[in-house]
Protein backbone atom coordinates (compact mmCIF):
# COMPACT_ATOMS: atom_id res chain seq x y z
CA UNK A 1 0.00 0.00 0.00
CA UNK A 2 1.37 3.42 -0.97
CA UNK A 3 1.85 6.33 1.33
CA UNK A 4 -0.83 9.03 1.59
CA UNK A 5 -0.64 12.74 2.37
CA UNK A 6 -3.63 14.92 3.26
CA UNK A 7 -3.07 18.64 2.66
CA UNK A 8 -5.75 21.20 3.48
CA UNK A 9 -6.06 24.32 1.39
CA UNK A 10 -4.17 22.62 -1.43
CA UNK A 11 -5.81 23.90 -4.60
CA UNK A 12 -3.61 27.00 -4.73
CA UNK A 13 -0.54 28.68 -3.27
CA UNK A 14 1.61 26.92 -0.67
CA UNK A 15 -0.84 24.06 -0.34
CA UNK A 16 -0.68 23.35 -4.06
CA UNK A 17 3.11 23.26 -3.93
CA UNK A 18 3.05 20.98 -0.88
CA UNK A 19 0.57 18.44 -2.22
CA UNK A 20 2.34 18.43 -5.61
CA UNK A 21 5.67 17.67 -3.96
CA UNK A 22 4.19 14.71 -2.09
CA UNK A 23 2.75 13.38 -5.35
CA UNK A 24 6.14 13.85 -7.00
CA UNK A 25 7.59 11.59 -4.29
CA UNK A 26 5.02 8.90 -5.01
CA UNK A 27 2.45 9.68 -2.32
CA UNK A 28 -1.26 9.31 -2.96
CA UNK A 29 -2.78 12.66 -2.06
CA UNK A 30 -5.92 14.37 -0.83
CA UNK A 31 -6.48 17.78 -2.42
CA UNK A 32 -8.76 19.96 -0.31
CA UNK A 33 -10.50 23.14 -1.42
CA UNK A 34 -13.19 25.46 -0.15
CA UNK A 35 -14.12 27.56 -3.19
CA UNK A 36 -11.40 27.01 -5.82
CA UNK A 37 -13.09 23.99 -7.41
CA UNK A 38 -11.68 24.38 -10.92
CA UNK A 39 -8.11 24.73 -9.66
CA UNK A 40 -8.50 21.66 -7.43
CA UNK A 41 -9.77 19.38 -10.18
CA UNK A 42 -7.23 20.70 -12.66
CA UNK A 43 -4.47 19.88 -10.17
CA UNK A 44 -5.93 16.42 -9.58
CA UNK A 45 -5.72 15.54 -13.27
CA UNK A 46 -2.24 17.01 -13.52
CA UNK A 47 -0.88 14.96 -10.60
CA UNK A 48 -2.49 11.71 -11.76
CA UNK A 49 -1.14 12.12 -15.28
CA UNK A 50 2.32 13.30 -14.27
CA UNK A 51 3.07 11.06 -11.30
CA UNK A 52 0.67 8.11 -11.67
CA UNK A 53 -0.64 8.44 -8.12
CA UNK A 54 -4.10 8.34 -6.61
CA UNK A 55 -5.42 11.85 -6.03
CA UNK A 56 -8.87 12.70 -4.71
CA UNK A 57 -10.49 16.11 -4.37
CA UNK A 58 -12.58 16.96 -1.31
CA UNK A 59 -14.52 20.18 -0.75
CA UNK A 60 -15.03 21.49 2.78
CA UNK A 61 -15.62 24.77 4.58
CA UNK A 62 -13.27 24.35 7.51
CA UNK A 63 -15.24 26.90 9.50
CA UNK A 64 -17.99 24.26 9.65
CA UNK A 65 -17.64 21.30 12.02
CA UNK A 66 -20.18 19.39 9.92
CA UNK A 67 -18.01 19.89 6.83
CA UNK A 68 -14.92 18.78 8.75
CA UNK A 69 -16.62 15.52 9.75
CA UNK A 70 -17.70 14.90 6.14
CA UNK A 71 -14.17 15.68 4.96
CA UNK A 72 -12.65 13.11 7.32
CA UNK A 73 -15.26 10.50 6.39
CA UNK A 74 -14.44 10.94 2.70
CA UNK A 75 -10.70 10.72 3.29
CA UNK A 76 -10.98 7.54 5.36
CA UNK A 77 -13.41 5.97 2.88
CA UNK A 78 -10.74 6.35 0.20
CA UNK A 79 -7.58 5.73 2.21
CA UNK A 80 -7.49 3.32 5.14
CA UNK A 81 -4.26 4.79 6.47
CA UNK A 82 -2.63 8.21 6.37
CA UNK A 83 1.08 8.98 6.59
CA UNK A 84 1.01 12.78 6.70
CA UNK A 85 -1.56 15.43 7.60
CA UNK A 86 -0.58 18.99 6.68
CA UNK A 87 -2.86 21.60 8.25
CA UNK A 88 -2.17 24.32 5.71
CA UNK A 89 -5.53 26.00 5.06
CA UNK A 90 -5.82 29.49 6.45
CA UNK A 91 -7.57 32.80 5.98
CA UNK A 92 -6.67 36.41 6.73
CA UNK A 93 -9.36 39.07 7.08
CA UNK A 94 -7.17 42.13 7.51
CA UNK A 95 -8.65 45.40 8.67
CA UNK A 96 -7.81 48.26 11.01
CA UNK A 97 -8.29 47.39 14.67
CA UNK A 98 -11.27 49.73 15.09
CA UNK A 99 -13.12 47.92 12.27
CA UNK A 100 -12.50 44.36 13.47
CA UNK A 101 -15.74 42.46 13.96
CA UNK A 102 -16.30 39.53 16.30
CA UNK A 103 -17.67 37.34 13.52
CA UNK A 104 -14.57 37.84 11.39
CA UNK A 105 -12.33 37.18 14.40
CA UNK A 106 -14.19 33.97 15.20
CA UNK A 107 -14.11 32.76 11.60
CA UNK A 108 -10.35 33.29 11.46
CA UNK A 109 -9.90 31.23 14.63
CA UNK A 110 -12.28 28.54 13.37
CA UNK A 111 -10.38 28.01 10.12
CA UNK A 112 -6.80 28.66 11.25
CA UNK A 113 -6.75 27.06 14.72
CA UNK A 114 -9.86 25.08 15.59
CA UNK A 115 -10.10 23.21 12.28
CA UNK A 116 -6.51 21.88 12.57
CA UNK A 117 -7.38 20.60 16.05
CA UNK A 118 -10.56 18.87 14.90
CA UNK A 119 -8.88 17.42 11.81
CA UNK A 120 -5.82 16.22 13.70
CA UNK A 121 -7.92 14.55 16.38
CA UNK A 122 -10.22 12.87 13.87
CA UNK A 123 -7.47 11.64 11.52
CA UNK A 124 -4.93 10.66 14.21
CA UNK A 125 -6.26 7.09 14.65
CA UNK A 126 -5.63 6.46 10.96
CA UNK A 127 -2.11 7.90 10.86
CA UNK A 128 0.53 5.18 10.68
CA UNK A 129 3.10 4.76 13.42
CA UNK A 130 5.97 7.05 12.51
CA UNK A 131 3.64 9.40 10.64
CA UNK A 132 3.50 13.16 10.92
CA UNK A 133 1.14 16.04 11.54
CA UNK A 134 2.49 19.37 10.33
CA UNK A 135 0.97 22.76 11.12
CA UNK A 136 1.53 25.74 8.84
CA UNK A 137 1.75 28.69 11.22
CA UNK A 138 3.52 31.99 10.49
CA UNK A 139 6.18 34.26 11.89
CA UNK A 140 3.16 36.49 12.61
CA UNK A 141 2.40 34.05 15.42
CA UNK A 142 5.88 34.40 16.90
CA UNK A 143 7.39 37.87 16.68
CA UNK A 144 6.23 39.79 13.59
CA UNK A 145 2.71 40.93 14.49
CA UNK A 146 0.72 43.38 12.38
CA UNK A 147 -2.22 45.22 14.03
CA UNK A 148 -4.30 44.86 10.86
CA UNK A 149 -3.83 41.10 11.15
CA UNK A 150 -4.22 40.73 14.90
CA UNK A 151 -6.86 37.97 14.61
CA UNK A 152 -4.66 36.11 12.09
CA UNK A 153 -1.64 36.58 14.37
CA UNK A 154 -3.56 35.22 17.38
CA UNK A 155 -4.74 32.21 15.34
CA UNK A 156 -1.20 31.39 14.21
CA UNK A 157 0.20 31.72 17.73
CA UNK A 158 -2.55 29.40 18.90
CA UNK A 159 -1.57 26.89 16.23
CA UNK A 160 1.92 26.69 17.71
CA UNK A 161 0.45 26.07 21.16
CA UNK A 162 -1.80 23.41 19.66
CA UNK A 163 1.26 21.72 18.16
CA UNK A 164 3.01 21.59 21.53
CA UNK A 165 -0.01 19.92 23.13
CA UNK A 166 -0.67 17.42 20.35
CA UNK A 167 3.02 16.50 20.17
CA UNK A 168 2.78 15.56 23.84
CA UNK A 169 -0.47 13.61 23.44
CA UNK A 170 0.54 11.68 20.30
CA UNK A 171 4.17 10.92 21.21
CA UNK A 172 5.98 8.74 20.42
CA UNK A 173 3.74 7.25 17.71
CA UNK A 174 3.25 10.45 15.68
CA UNK A 175 5.53 13.44 15.32
CA UNK A 176 3.87 16.87 15.36
CA UNK A 177 5.78 19.91 14.10
CA UNK A 178 5.16 23.41 12.82
CA UNK A 179 6.47 25.47 9.91
CA UNK A 180 6.43 29.24 10.43
CA UNK A 181 6.88 30.93 7.05
CA UNK A 182 7.55 34.60 6.62
CA UNK A 183 6.38 36.37 3.47
CA UNK A 184 5.54 33.99 0.60
CA UNK A 185 4.49 34.76 -2.96
CA UNK A 186 0.88 33.55 -2.81
CA UNK A 187 -2.52 34.90 -3.80
CA UNK A 188 -3.06 36.05 -0.21
CA UNK A 189 -0.33 38.66 -0.72
CA UNK A 190 -1.22 39.84 -4.22
CA UNK A 191 -3.11 42.86 -2.91
CA UNK A 192 -0.09 44.33 -1.10
CA UNK A 193 0.93 47.75 -2.33
CA UNK A 194 4.31 48.04 -4.05
CA UNK A 195 5.58 50.37 -1.31
CA UNK A 196 4.58 48.01 1.51
CA UNK A 197 6.03 45.01 -0.29
CA UNK A 198 9.33 46.81 -0.85
CA UNK A 199 9.46 47.77 2.84
CA UNK A 200 9.02 44.13 3.83
CA UNK A 201 11.58 42.88 1.31
CA UNK A 202 14.13 45.35 2.73
CA UNK A 203 13.78 43.60 6.12
CA UNK A 204 14.54 40.16 4.65
CA UNK A 205 18.18 39.09 4.40
CA UNK A 206 17.41 37.14 1.22
CA UNK A 207 15.90 40.35 -0.26
CA UNK A 208 12.79 38.60 -1.60
CA UNK A 209 9.65 36.72 -0.63
CA UNK A 210 9.79 32.93 -0.57
CA UNK A 211 8.46 30.83 -3.41
CA UNK A 212 5.81 28.27 -2.36
CA UNK A 213 8.07 25.33 -3.29
CA UNK A 214 10.65 26.56 -0.76
CA UNK A 215 8.08 26.09 1.99
CA UNK A 216 6.95 22.77 0.53
CA UNK A 217 10.52 21.43 0.61
CA UNK A 218 10.74 22.02 4.35
CA UNK A 219 7.33 20.46 4.96
CA UNK A 220 8.32 17.34 3.05
CA UNK A 221 11.65 17.13 4.89
CA UNK A 222 9.91 17.34 8.28
CA UNK A 223 7.69 14.38 7.44
CA UNK A 224 10.52 12.29 6.03
CA UNK A 225 12.82 9.75 7.67
CA UNK A 226 15.58 12.36 7.44
CA UNK A 227 13.73 14.25 10.20
CA UNK A 228 12.79 11.20 12.28
CA UNK A 229 14.00 12.76 15.56
CA UNK A 230 12.48 16.22 15.03
CA UNK A 231 9.35 16.57 17.11
CA UNK A 232 7.45 19.38 18.86
CA UNK A 233 9.50 21.96 16.95
CA UNK A 234 8.83 25.22 15.15
CA UNK A 235 10.90 25.73 11.99
CA UNK A 236 11.13 29.30 10.74
CA UNK A 237 11.36 29.72 6.98
CA UNK A 238 11.58 33.48 6.54
CA UNK A 239 14.82 34.16 4.65
CA UNK A 240 16.37 35.72 7.75
CA UNK A 241 15.33 39.06 9.18
CA UNK A 242 17.53 42.12 9.64
CA UNK A 243 18.19 42.90 13.28
CA UNK A 244 18.88 46.56 12.67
Amino acid sequence: MGKCAVVTGSSKGMGRAIVSLYAQHGYDVVIHYHQAKDEAYQLQQELIKKYNVRAIVVQADLASEVDIHKFVETVIANFSQIDVLVNNAGIALDNIVEMKQKNDFMKTLEVNTIAPFLLSRAIEPYIVTGGSIIMISSTNGIDTPYPESLDYDVSKAGLISLMHNLATVYAPRIRVNTIAPGWVNTDMNQTLTADFKNQQIHKILMSRFANPIEIANVVYFLSSEAASYINDSVIRVDGGVRKC
